[in-house]
């Protein structure tokens, strides 16, 4: 892989990009294409290694970020895996958290009385071919235990007080219906009432 370096302070009115649509950047070995390696020891404030900020000041659409991994390699990910993006919060020796750590925050606000649309924190799609068959492992999301601490985290979610997703109740009316789980190969489902009291 070949090596740019910048001495000082390096500016493009344009943004800067790495090979093109019909013209991408050929990686023969494994590695990073892009890579920043930094510590920080700052003991206030907010250190961040990529800030990006999109505005949309008309109706158009987009996003800040859109990472998109294509398989085109028959059998690929052999003995691996490939994500459309891996994001990791880990506590390394030594370190201990006296707030929160998460791998992955998404908020969704807004300052507007009535901002309108469909609103989500996090949206999960789907986008096969009609004519595909997933397997039966497949789902919208799923949850190992990878570490060699398997077992350590024993709750799915922990939903905090206040958030007006959790109603408490004593009786529930008729079965409405179940979301399916699949649990260690086999499918299970969680039972949901169309109303509780």
């Amino acid at each position: 892989m070949a090596r740019t370096t910048f001495s000082g302070p390096v500016a493009s009115d344009n943004g800067f990009i790495t090979g093109s649509s019909t013209s991408p950047l050929a990686v023969t070995t494994a590695g990073n294409v892009d890579a920043s390696y930094v510590t920080t020891s700052a003991a206030t404030g907010d250190t961040r290694l990529v800030y990006d900020k999109l505005t949309f000041t008309s109706t158009g659409s987009g996003e800040t970020i859109r990472a998109y991994s294509v398989i085109t390699g028959a059998g690929a990910a052999a003995g691996g895996t490939i994500n459309g993006s891996h994001i990791s919060t880990k506590v390394d020796t030594g370190g201990t958290v006296s707030g929160a750590a998460n791998a992955i925050r998404a908020t969704i606000g807004a300052s507007v009385a009535a901002p309108g649309g469909t609103l989500a924190a996090l949206q999960l799609d789907t986008d096969f071919a009609s004519g595909t068959t997933v397997s039966a492992d497949s789902a919208f999301i799923r949850v190992t235990d990878s570490g060699a601490g398997a077992g350590k985290l024993t709750r799915l979610m922990n939903v905090a007080s206040g958030t007006g997703v959790f109603t408490a109740a004593t009786s529930s009316s008729t079965l409405a219906g179940g979301i399916k789980v699949r649990i260690a190969g086999a499918d299970y489902f969680l039972v949901v009432a169309s109303a509780v009291s």
